[in-house]
């Protein structure tokens, strides 16, 4: 059962920033373009890199997340000898502690890790929206004979302090880590994406064992001390599309981005496809009098309305005299007659009755919850 290389996917966030979507279901089940769910990416980024072993690390409201990704088979990760497993926090005979970060999630699966005894170990985000050969990656951490290698990308430099930050040589190798600096000295950003020999990070593992030391959290804890130890870490830079959907706005605009242009980022690329739960849904209707432009319209849906520039996931109903623009309508939204509804955000099952005006002339976003239900000839004018 040996493996060269096997993944691990951090999935078990809150996503706090997200506000009323994550209320009941983790920030990588969220709805996202349409028919997929965020999960979707780094799951087909590991069938389409040939990695057929994924664990899949959750905790936080993990129901809608465990039953989506099922026995992995829409990703073709329904083997016998590797495959997706749901691994979540357990009590062992001293503790039943929860996942303290994301290297004490890593490091509380070494048991599973071991049974397949890999040469390395990916530590994936569950929760960004991109697509990525990891084996190019691995290639490049063989080549440098690295025992750590981080994913790195240029960020804008005025959002460079939201993120862990990488200072380099200029063979790329990597000498000091800034964890979300307030002067960052350089816009490369960590994007969450860790190739490990495994060797290498479970000799630190068992030091939490021998020396009660505190490695919760790779930025935090555990790349700084590696640096420390003159540890060979190097940044992999990647310059294709990459967003954190971590807040409202980005998951938004990472929507938008998927109508904006098809350069941003092809959904429809047959060489390197993304996988999903796909819904057992009917064919869209598109009514007589109705009209879509420059759209994203998945299954199941019944547009009778006006629809610009906007994403509707499957099974939204849109009435007639209805106008939809720059706006995420998330699965199972009935909008009613007569509508107006621009930039903005409608959570899934969400009931919008008739008459109803969700708009403002300000540059925000208008979110309505989950299965919220907005009554007839409401105005919701306020933004995010």
């Amino acid at each position: 059962m040996k493996k060269e290389m096997l993944a691990m996917i951090l999935a078990g966030g809150q996503g706090s920033r997200l506000g009323v979507f994550t209320k009941r279901i983790a920030k990588p089940a969220v709805s996202f373009g349409g028919k997929y769910r965020i999960i979707d990416f780094v799951l087909s980024n590991c069938s389409n890199s040939g990695i057929d072993t994924v664990g899949v690390l959750t905790q936080y409201r993990p129901l809608i997340l465990n039953t989506h990704i099922g026995m992995g088979s829409h990703w073709d990760l329904d083997r016998i000898n590797g495959g997706v497993y749901v691994l979540q926090p357990y009590m062992n005979e001293t503790e039943g502690n929860w996942y303290k970060g994301t290297a004490d999630a890593i490091y509380k699966n070494m048991d599973f890790i071991d049974n397949y005894n890999p040469e390395y170990v990916l530590v994936l985000s569950g929760d960004h929206i991109y697509k990525m050969d990891y084996n190019k990656m691995l290639s490049y951490h063989k080549e440098r004979n690295a025992k750590a290698t981080i994913a790195v990308i240029e960020v804008p430099w005025d959002e460079a302090s939201r993120f862990g930050i990488m200072n380099t040589n200029n063979d790329g190798s990597i000498y000091e880590f800034d964890e979300k600096p307030e002067n960052p000295k350089n816009n490369l950003a960590s994007m969450g994406v860790y190739i490990f020999d495994w060797k290498v990070l479970k000799s630190y593992f068992k030091q939490i064992e021998t020396e009660n030391v505190n490695y919760d959290d790779f930025g935090k804890n555990l790349l700084p001390k590696m640096l420390e130890d003159n540890v060979e870490m190097f940044a992999y830079p990647f310059t294709g599309y990459w967003r954190d959907v971590g807040t409202i706005q980005s998951l938004w605009e990472a929507n938008m981005d998927l109508i904006n242009s098809e350069e941003v980022l092809k959904i429809n690329d047959n060489k390197w496809r993304i996988y999903t739960n796909t819904k057992a849904m009917p064919p869209q209707y598109v009514g007589l009098k109705a009209s879509l432009s420059n759209s994203m319209i998945a299954d199941g849906c019944m547009v009778l309305g006006k629809v610009d520039h906007s994403v509707l996931s499957h099974g939204v109903e849109v009435g007639e005299g209805s106008i939809i623009k720059d706006s995420v309508i998330m699965p199972n939204v009935k909008i009613g007659k007569n509508v107006v509804i621009e930039k903005a955000m409608i959570g899934e099952g969400a009931i919008i009755e008739d008459n109803c005006y969700i708009k403002n002339d300000i540059d925000e976003i208008n979110v309505v919850s989950e299965y919220e239900v907005i009554k007839a000839e409401a105005i919701l004018e306020g933004g995010l």
